[in-house]
């Protein structure tokens, strides 16, 4: 789903009472929409909950999550995650890249893509 469906989706949940907060790396779509929580990071789309298969930024990013839903100190609050995907900035023009990607790289991001791609199937049938 889409930063923007989720952060009115998310508008709509709050405005029935329930909290919400949204994580993800569209801050420019999400602010604009005026999510009342909003969990920053530079994680690429699809790893808003950290690395793939890395437990560790997994429970810091959702622990993080939990405190800004409890305690946001001002409605239509973002708060950057201080986890970083990788030190190097060009991560982010590369990460997609097959040029300068090598063939093992490439089959660990299909591996990534494919797991999501499982996982979202799955909620989807079970809902």
């Amino acid at each position: 789903m889409c930063h923007q469906t989720v952060s009115l989706v998310a508008r709509h949940i709050e405005a029935h009472g329930i909290p919400t907060v949204i994580m993800g790396c569209a801050k420019d779509i999400v602010e604009h929409c005026g999510v009342p929580r909003f969990l920053w990071s530079d994680f690429p789309l699809g790893n808003s909950a950290g690395r793939p298969f890395d437990v560790e930024s997994q429970r810091q990013t959702l622990e993080l999550a939990l405190r800004v839903l409890e305690a946001a100190p001002a409605p239509q609050t973002t708060v950057q995650s201080p986890l970083r995907w990788s030190d190097d900035p060009s991560w982010k023009r590369d990460y997609n890249d097959l040029s300068t990607l090598t063939p093992e790289v490439i089959a660990e991001r299909r591996k990534e893509f494919d797991v999501v791609k499982s996982v979202a199937r799955g909620k989807r049938e079970s809902a």
